[in-house]
């Protein structure tokens, strides 16, 4: 008898942590990635689940271009064993697709994730895995709860409509593809508008899914969401 249905999945899942931004929301000369949590640096946090993940062989970071050059010294003791370094570009997508370039063949699993979200959780990042390997998309997302007001484009403090919720998600990471489908999309020229890998995977045709996440999986933009993100890091076990 075979014992093949039971053997490990190969480690086939490359993932694209992109932290190149420069947090200019925030304020302040240190990246909003750099700073800690609980005293723990905010883009620590959001790599090591998938850093530890047994089916990722290659991690790979993608930082602005000086602090590529000279990257923080947390990061340190990981690099060369799984995690890569490379500089990004202008935009989000520059960076994306210059961690793309930088995965290893063998990954034909290709995970997306903002290194602004420290708490993502491992259900949700195998689920994302595991419609990728199905051959879709995936997208970590939580259904909207408020309501929706669109404004006058004339005026901007008069509410032009109230636009519906129902079947309405909020989009957030990570966010997964077999590599053919994102890179099919990266050689395309990027549609306007398009705020996430997801939206270019659209673009092309293919199927993406929805995978529901939780909104503890926020992501740090402003002085207000550091705050959450201490007060979600104190209630952790």
């Amino acid at each position: 008898m075979s014992s093949s249905w039971c053997a490990r999945l190969p480690r086939d899942v490359g993932v694209v942590v992109v932290a190149a931004g420069q947090g200019s929301r925030l304020g302040g000369e240190v990246p909003k990635q750099f700073l800690p949590v609980a005293g723990v640096p905010v883009l620590l946090r959001a790599l090591r689940p998938f850093a530890s993940h047994p089916d990722v062989a290659r991690v790979v970071v993608v930082l602005a271009p000086d602090q590529a050059e000279r990257p923080p010294a947390f990061l340190a003791p990981l690099i060369g064993s799984g995690l890569t370094i490379v500089a990004g570009g202008r935009e989000r997508s520059d960076s994306v697709a210059a961690g793309l370039r930088a995965l290893p063949s063998d990954c034909g699993i290709v995970l997306v994730h903002d290194g602004a979200r420290p708490f993502v959780e491992r259900g949700v990042i195998d689920a994302v895995i595991g419609h990728a390997r199905a051959g879709d998309g995936a997208v970590a997302a939580v259904p909207v709860s408020d309501t929706l007001k669109a404004q006058e484009p004339t005026d901007p403090t008069r509410v032009s409509h109230t636009i519906p919720r129902d079947g309405l998600w909020r989009a957030q990471t990570p966010q997964g593809f077999p590599r053919r489908l994102l890179e099919q999309a990266y050689a395309r020229e990027r549609p306007a508008g398009a705020t996430d890998d997801a939206s270019l995977v659209e673009a092309c045709g293919a199927v993406v899914r929805l995978v529901p996440d939780s909104s503890r999986n926020l992501k740090i933009t402003t002085r207000e969401d550091f705050a959450l993100a201490e007060a979600l890091a104190a209630a952790a076990p």
